[in-house]
């Protein structure tokens, strides 16, 4: 995750102090120096929508065997052992365990920050009021595009209309609420109406995700934004952060899932004269180090099993049903994948391998290289750096 805001702005926000430490880029079980690692929790898999990237390839059946609330509560009070900063409720449709409101609670009392990833059509007042009062830090609200875009997405006609009204919701309880926006063919060309719509709804938070070929979202490969559509999607991310900075509002700007874009950023600030802004893009990703996926952030699946982030949920390191899940984390010995994410630069290959921003990088997402090439190891295709910007003859 790259805050756009941060390295344009240095401005402060709550995810900055666990991706911009002077300790973030070496470490190798947590975000920072005595923490553990961000843990996603897919709670569930059941949903009410049917999306067409969804990486759990959710649906509205009913699965079993699933954390019990008691089985949760344990792997709560083992996150909170290890030191976990974040524990993001996802799905599937988290809202619709019935125990949610219960198991938030539970974690923001026992020192875990609950969030929640949303498709927020079940936020009514009332449930959007019970997520401030048990003190959820912030919901971030899946939408894919405005409303003919995001329904044919979603899979569900009215999803839009449901997902607007959850936002409002939050909005007018006082709950931090953002949107969570995944580039791709289907809706680049609606970027700068997203940023309108922020404005407008008064969302003060915007994450905009690079598609990860997982899930049913191994299909949509051809349906990904070209090299050229990526560099221009960021110029627009670019524009209209800084945009909102000159005229005092304040809003931060994310992107997630492809640490290319920081190098980009530092790039396109040299290209401009703008040394000064560079050089302080530069200090950033060098502290953060690129994808931390099996070091700083972790993911846990509605069975209980541990995985290096929610996209790669083939690669298994344990259960927190019989181990705890710090002693997982940090156990390599039986999972030369955990053992490779945690020192990973002499195993990549390609241009990834000869990259010379590498440091700033650490060889972005692995699900897509291993997607599209067979080998975990291989270079991410979805890099839409030149060879010349990244120094390869």
């Amino acid at each position: 995750m790259i805050s756009v805001t941060k390295l344009l702005f240095a401005r402060d926000y709550y995810g900055d102090n666990l991706r911009y430490t002077k300790s973030a880029h070496s470490m190798r079980n947590g975000a920072a120096e005595g923490m553990g690692p961000v843990v996603v929790w897919n709670s569930t898999k059941t949903c009410n929508l049917k999306c067409m990237h969804c990486y759990m390839q959710s649906d509205a059946q009913k699965y079993k065997n699933e954390l019990t609330t008691e089985e949760a509560k344990k792997f709560i009070d083992d996150l909170a052992d290890f030191h976990v900063p974040v524990l993001l409720f996802s799905g599937g449709e988290p809202l619709i365990r019935p125990d949610f409101f219960e198991l938030a609670e539970y974690a923001q009392k026992k020192g875990v920050r609950p969030t929640l990833s949303t498709n927020g059509t079940l936020i009514t007042r009332e449930v959007a009021q019970r997520i401030k009062d048990i003190g959820v830090g912030y919901v971030g609200i899946s939408l894919d595009g405005l409303k003919d875009v995001n329904d044919k997405f979603r899979g569900v006609e009215g999803a839009y209309e449901k997902a607007m009204q959850g936002i409002e919701n939050c909005v007018a309880v006082g709950q931090r609420v953002g949107l969570r926006f995944t580039i791709n063919h289907h809706n680049i060309m609606e970027l700068d109406d997203i940023f309108d719509f922020i404005e407008e709804k008064g969302i003060n938070r915007v994450c905009f995700y690079h598609l990860v070929y997982s899930g049913r979202g191994e299909k949509m490969v051809n349906q990904d934004v070209t090299p050229e559509e990526s560099r221009r999607a960021m110029d627009i991310i670019i524009r209209r952060t800084r945009d909102f900075e000159e005229r005092g509002l304040e809003k931060e700007i994310l992107t997630v899932d492809n640490h290319c874009d920081g190098v980009y950023m530092y790039l396109k600030a040299l290209s401009e004269g703008r040394d000064e802004v560079a050089a302080q893009i530069k200090k950033y990703i060098s502290m953060n180090g690129g994808n931390r996926s099996g070091i700083a952030f972790g993911e846990v699946d509605p069975l209980g099993y541990v995985h290096p982030d929610q996209f790669t949920q083939h690669h298994t390191f344990g259960n927190v049903r019989e181990r705890k899940f710090g002693d997982i984390w940090s156990d390599t010995s039986a999972s030369p994948i955990l053992a490779g994410l945690k020192d990973r630069k002499h195993l990549l290959k390609g241009r990834c391998a000869k990259c010379k921003f590498l440091d700033n990088c650490n060889g972005n997402f692995r699900t897509r290289a291993e997607a599209v090439t067979g080998d975990f190891w291989e270079s991410d295709p979805s890099c839409y750096l030149t060879d010349e910007e990244i120094g390869i003859k």
